[in-house]
């Protein structure tokens, strides 16, 4: 579950993190007035004209779609907010449609003397929590790992005693930070930062950039919170922080039906139960040659009337050419696939080419009422056969 910037750093100063200080407008109507309020609050209380006003989406990149305006005053706070609420940001992780701006945030202009990378993550090849640095804040941290890999400073902590203080000293040395103050103010803002991740239950939280201002205060100028959906039973405040617009009708459609649904932007449609099995899925779909359309996990326990649902999803994609159920029977039964596959496509009058892999409990009985439905049905006896066969198909038919 992702949550905006404004929302982030909320959590981040409760648990003593140093943000600017700042104020959400949250409502379209008469956001100009309400910016500028809002900037005038700020000056008054910092004493400084410079603002920044920032368009609040879940999506990075924001900085170089237009997104963030620094402006001087008020009525410059004006001008800025009525021309970002409303518009449609395009950035790499939004995809070519973009997302519209319906939140904003004003927050103090700082005195910048130099920017830097803060993350914390999960290592999963190591098991355990990774804190990640880097001299160079405020750019796409992909390039940095692929250009200048040398300047990512990592220390990996021990869930059982957690961040130690000669870690937070090894980042500190690595970043070349100077002074005192510098020093003490990052150590207790890391430190601070993997309570954070550890108590929150989150998947990541950033902060790019993280800033030394020109008194050597070390302050968190961006905030990017992940929360990890299978900590939700713990935290009912979760519900509050969620925004409804960014979430795709068809995802929370899926989330509805007990689905695991992400919209991607390939042309084979994936049917498939277990997370891992599905990953597999579209990494053989990409190796013959197709684009998975989507990451689409039924689970364990789906009904004829979620297979339904989930094929009615896969279709609002006007991408889609062909799709492959792939399904390996344990919990789930074969049988039980089969009848959705039947119904759905019964029902929907399926028109793209259609791949079925069934493997596991009660598969004889599932291929069989595949077999006897009369449909126009493909047949697949391994992941690898089945993949190859969608891809062609669609592309053949995408060719016709």
């Amino acid at each position: 579950m992702n949550i905006h910037e404004y929302q982030a750093k909320a959590i981040f100063r409760k648990h003593g993190i140093p943000t600017p200080k700042g104020i959400p407008v949250l409502d379209k109507e008469g956001v100009g007035d309400k910016a500028a309020a809002a900037a005038k609050q700020l000056i008054d209380e910092t004493g400084n004209q410079v603002v920044v006003v920032k368009a609040q989406i879940h999506a990075g990149g924001r900085g170089k779609a237009g997104g963030v305006k620094v402006v001087k005053g008020a009525d410059a706070a004006k001008s800025a907010a009525e021309e970002l609420m409303g518009k449609t940001l395009v950035t790499p992780q939004t995809g070519a449609e973009g997302k519209e701006v319906g939140r904003l945030y004003v927050e103090q202009g700082l005195d910048i003397a130099r920017e830097i990378y803060l993350a914390m993550t999960i290592d999963r090849e190591k098991r355990r929590p990774v804190i990640m640095c880097s001299s160079e804040g405020g750019v796409d941290i992909e390039e940095v790992a692929e250009k200048h890999p040398e300047k990512i400073f990592k220390v990996w902590v021990d869930p059982a005693v957690g961040l130690m203080p000669y870690q937070m000293r090894q980042l500190a040395f690595g970043l070349k930070l100077e002074g005192k103050a510098q020093m003490k103010g990052f150590s207790k803002l890391v430190g601070a930062l993997s309570k954070l991740f550890i108590e929150e239950d989150c998947s990541i939280a950033e902060i790019n950039p993280l800033v030394v201002t020109g008194d050597d205060q070390v302050v968190a100028l961006d905030a990017k919170i992940n929360f990890d959906s299978n900590g939700s039973f713990r935290h009912k405040e979760w519900a509050e922080l969620e925004d409804a617009s960014e979430t795709a009708d068809t995802e929370a459609r899926a989330q509805d039906a007990g689905l695991s649904y992400i919209q991607l932007d390939g042309n084979i449609g994936c049917l498939v139960n277990g997370a891992g099995l599905a990953m597999s899925t579209m990494d053989t779909i990409q190796h013959f040659g197709g684009q998975p359309a989507n990451f689409l996990d039924v689970g364990g326990g789906a009904t004829q009337e979620a297979v339904t649902t989930a094929f009615e999803i896969i279709l609002t994609s006007k991408e889609v050419q062909g799709i492959f159920v792939n399904i390996f029977g344990g919990i789930m039964k074969c049988d039980i696939i089969a009848h959705g596959v039947i119904e759905a496509t019964k029902k929907l009058g399926l028109k793209v080419p259609l791949v079925v892999r069934l493997a596991g409990t009660n598969v004889e009985e599932g291929k069989r009422l595949l077999k006897e439905s009369g449909l126009d049905i493909t047949p697949a006896d391994t992941m690898a056969d089945g993949a190859k066969m969608i891809v062609e198909l669609a592309a053949a038919r995408a060719n016709a």
